[in-house]
């Protein structure tokens, strides 16, 4: 059973997806994630996309611990489900509508996205078995709609390969945690010898 580790909401029971179709992510494996994201300072007031989202516990325990909006992505109808109970839990602690629920496939919502929205941080948990080349397609229909210092997590079995990360995006972290992987990942930043080539004056030419 699921829970909320910290902030407003903490202790919370969170319902979970019936079956074994989700592979949620356990509470050590959420603790230490979190403990990461707390120091690195995003949370706080953050815009958060919980993608592939499950039951939603990643993206509650972000509103718990004081993100300003959160968006919970899902297809599968159940799970959906059971998001829109969980934010609705959690929306009543806080006492406003900071989580919202789309029952959608990642990338189609990602090419929806309202012009202007951008995330400061994203999770990303596909089901294992996801192709390279699909998550490389919503990690690239993603980065556009990134915020600048945003943080971006997926969640991969410790099997599997480095994500494929798109031009303007870079990875700056991993941690493994048994049977788990969390990359980490950010926009990438402009290089600096081309900045620096930008900004000199030209050369005065003989004349």
């Amino acid at each position: 059973m699921s829970r909320i580790i910290a902030g407003a909401a903490g202790g919370t029971t969170l319902s979970s997806v019936p079956g074994s179709g989700t592979r949620p992510t356990t509470d050590r494996v959420k603790e230490a994630l979190f403990s990461r994201l707390e120091s690195y300072e995003v949370l706080s007031g953050a815009y958060v996309l919980d993608l592939f989202a499950g039951s939603g516990s990643l993206g509650v325990e972000s509103a718990s611990r004081g993100a300003a909006r959160v968006d919970l992505v899902e297809l599968a109808e159940k799970a959906a489900g059971v998001c829109r109970s969980n934010a609705g839990l959690v929306n009543r602690v806080l006492g406003k509508e900071r989580v919202r629920v789309h029952r959608a496939k990642a990338e189609t919502y990602l090419l929806r996205v309202p012009e202007g929205l951008a995330w400061d941080l994203v999770f990303i948990d596909p089901p294992y078995d996801l192709e390279e080349a699909a998550l490389a397609g919503v990690l690239q229909a993603l980065t556009p709609h990134l915020a600048p210092g945003a943080v971006v997590v997926v969640e991969r079995s410790t099997r599997s390969s480095e994500p494929l990360w798109p031009d303007g995006l870079e990875r700056f972290s991993e941690r493994a945690y048994g049977e788990t992987t969390l990359w980490f990942a950010e926009p990438a930043q402009p290089d600096a010898d081309s900045d620096a080539e930008a900004d000199a004056e030209p050369a005065p030419t003989e004349g």
